[in-house]
């Protein structure tokens, strides 16, 4: 924690956050463009921020891609911000995002998913926690129905290689479609795959409208990829879900939902418990 806010108190570095909240995964060359700073100086606010976990930088050829990682963030909130506060707290902040954002009317027509290995872009989520666990034993929290089932109420049937098809199994709904497919598995390294459909099967298990379903359904596939590093006892667990179009609905829920299922993860393999589920 002491990292998180000694990062945070450098104007210059909540700056550099700022313009990657505005546009997701820039470069060094990016960042620097318009600042009153070196080159020099945004490149050691960022490593700062890195450290942190404030930021994860994904490379992509030559290049770095910087993406806010909010890992940290949801750390204090877990720590700081009571269960009792957390709607009206969420509630104000959709409320100055309506007032001071301009209305957004993108729409592109559905497609696939991006091709494995590809750079996100900004239009990504990209996540990063560090989980006191072996790399062993969180490949097989990502993979195994015994261990998916109770942090995250769902199941894959699937032999893991690449290519091979993927049927989710969600309250009972059965989600199978030919577009469902491995994309990586490098057992204890990587894993990624494509994400589910939105059939109304799955709609009515969640309790999701007809009219969300259908929104998300005409929106292109996406892709989630998962590297998995040992760092001594821990391991830095990344996490990129993209292939998104702009403003995309998917991409608003997930942004959402995975800070929460990760951080039950990390609970889970920690303690060997999950977290529990939120009062209703």
């Amino acid at each position: 924690m002491d990292e998180v806010f000694k990062a945070l108190a450098d104007p210059s570095r909540r700056a550099l956050l700022d313009r990657l909240n505005e546009r997701n995964g820039q470069t060094l060359r990016e960042l620097c463009a318009g600042l009153d700073m070196t080159r020099q100086s945004v490149s050691k606010h960022l490593a700062v921020l890195e450290d942190a976990g404030l930021v994860t930088a994904v490379r992509h050829g030559r290049e770095k891609l910087h993406h806010l990682n909010a890992e940290p963030i949801n750390a204090v909130a877990e720590r700081w911000i009571r269960q009792y506060d957390r709607e009206r707290v969420r509630a104000l902040a959709d409320l100055k995002r309506a007032l001071e954002e301009p209305a957004v009317d993108a729409h592109t027509p559905a497609g696939t998913a991006t091709t494995a290995g590809a750079a996100p872009g900004a239009d990504a989520f990209v996540y990063t926690t560090h989980i006191r666990t072996t790399p062993e034993r969180l490949w097989e929290a990502l993979t195994s129905p015994a261990f998916t089932r109770r942090y995250w109420g769902l199941a894959f049937e699937t032999d893991w290689n690449p290519g091979s098809p993927m049927l989710w199994e969600q309250n009972g709904a059965r989600i199978d479609d030919p577009a469902q497919v491995v994309l990586e598995a490098d057992p204890h390294r990587r894993l990624a795959y494509t994400w589910h459909t939105f059939t109304p099967e799955w709609a009515a298990a969640v309790g999701v409208s007809e009219e969300l379903r259908a929104r998300l359904a005409d929106e292109r596939r996406s892709r989630v990829a998962f590297t998995l590093e040992p760092q001594g006892e821990t391991v830095r667990l990344t996490v990129v879900h993209d292939g998104w179009e702009p403003g995309a609905t998917g991409l608003t829920m997930i942004r959402e939902g995975w800070p929460a299922l990760l951080s039950s993860l990390k609970t889970l393999l920690e303690t060997g418990e999950p977290l529990p589920e939120p009062a209703a």
